[in-house]
């Protein structure tokens, strides 16, 4: 797998940790705050997602992407409304560097 796609699952844990933690107090995982989850979930559900926002791309550009990746084969996703491509497409559009292979 390429850097493109580790990118990949690493935006897709981003976001369904986002979700979970939708709600919750000070948390944070592999250096993304509740904040940054917050910030990127428009962006990753369906049917109209907005484009990333200055916090979520400050979020994920902020992550740690290969904690992240640790992640990667999630199956939470679309069981919480989580278009997957769309979250693939974050690093993209927040012209973030792609990691090291997980």
């Amino acid at each position: 797998m390429g850097a493109g796609g580790m990118i990949t699952k690493v935006v897709l844990l981003v976001v369904v940790i986002m979700v979970v933690l939708d709600g919750a107090n000070a948390m944070s995982l592999c250096n993304v705050t509740e904040d940054g989850f917050t910030a990127c979930k428009p962006s990753v559900t369906p049917p109209n997602p907005e484009a990333p926002s200055p916090e979520c791309c400050e979020a994920v550009a902020g992550a740690d992407l290969e904690c992240l990746c640790s992640y990667k084969n999630s199956f939470m996703l679309p069981s919480l409304g989580i278009d997957p491509d769309l979250a693939l497409a974050l690093p993209a559009k927040c012209n973030v560097p792609s990691p090291p292979e997980c």
